[in-house]
């Protein structure tokens, strides 16, 4: 079968309240979630570090592509999406997600090994999707704001391209005004069947990350996730773990720090 793909730009708007998880059939901003991603993760061992992904300097913009082996993703850093919400790891899944960054934007390409996909029927990449998460994707969380970190961004992807992006303030009871943000950022994915492999990529705009002058040594708080499977067995696969039945746990994220280009 030929591979999904397709790139989409832009955004209208739509609001919706709806299921994060699977399988709980409640708003995926429920009090009980606000709550729990309130709560502080456990905390590091004493002496280790706050985890830190890289994201290679890149001299221009290029043209957004999922394939691996292009030149502009071949000098890109890279980590490993493969443990469950409680830290288990899960090897079937194991997610490499590569990142690099122009003047201007920064880009981000999942690397999905998958079994089962739990796709949408009736796909529409040209529209923002409403509750996309309640199919299979890609998700990147990401926040500049280190003195209120309830307030970040959230990019989500799915393998035939739909596509959804939010601005996220845990501490706003009208969550839904989230939903009309516009990033402007754009993305592409594809499936390849034969190796049971979905790859999605994205270019954010740095301004959409109240970011005007990017530069190397600076850092943003980021988690990525993605998702595997139909609701009755899902797979949720993160970098770093939430230890809680949500994704919105901005404690538990890792930091990217923008570097030179890889030597």
């Amino acid at each position: 079968m030929p591979a999904v793909h397709a790139i989409w730009r832009g955004k209208t708007a739509h609001l919706a309240l709806a299921c994060f998880l699977f399988a709980a059939p409640v708003s995926r901003w429920a009090a009980g979630d606000l709550a729990l991603a309130s709560e502080g993760t456990p905390a590091l061992a004493s002496g280790e570090r706050t985890p830190v992904a890289y994201s290679s300097r890149a001299d221009a913009d290029a043209k957004l592509t999922t394939d691996p082996d292009s030149p502009f993703w071949r000098e890109a850093h890279f980590v490993f999406a493969e443990v469950d919400k409680r830290g288990e790891t899960e090897r079937d899944y194991r997610t490499e997600v590569r990142s690099r960054w122009t003047k201007d934007n920064l880009y981000f390409l999942f690397i999905s090994p998958y079994k089962h996909l739990y796709l949408n029927p009736k796909p529409d990449p040209a529209h923002e999707t409403d509750e996309l998460w309640k199919w299979n994707v890609a998700e990147v969380f990401i926040g500049s704001d280190f003195q209120n970190i309830k307030r970040y961004k959230e990019f989500e992807i799915s393998p035939q391209g739909e596509w959804i992006d939010l601005d996220i303030n845990l501490d706003n009871p009208h969550h839904e005004e989230g939903w009309v943000w516009n990033s402007g950022f754009e993305h592409t994915a594809r499936i390849d069947r034969s190796r049971h492999i979905w790859y999605a990529a994205v270019r954010i705009p740095f301004a959409a990350l109240a970011t005007s002058s990017p530069s190397a040594g600076q850092q943003f708080r980021v988690n990525f996730y993605r998702t595997e499977g139909t609701p009755a067995d899902a797979k949720e696969v993160m970098w770093r773990p939430t230890m809680r039945r949500t994704f919105h746990v901005p404690q538990s994220f890792g930091l990217l720090e923008l570097v030179g280009r890889q030597q």
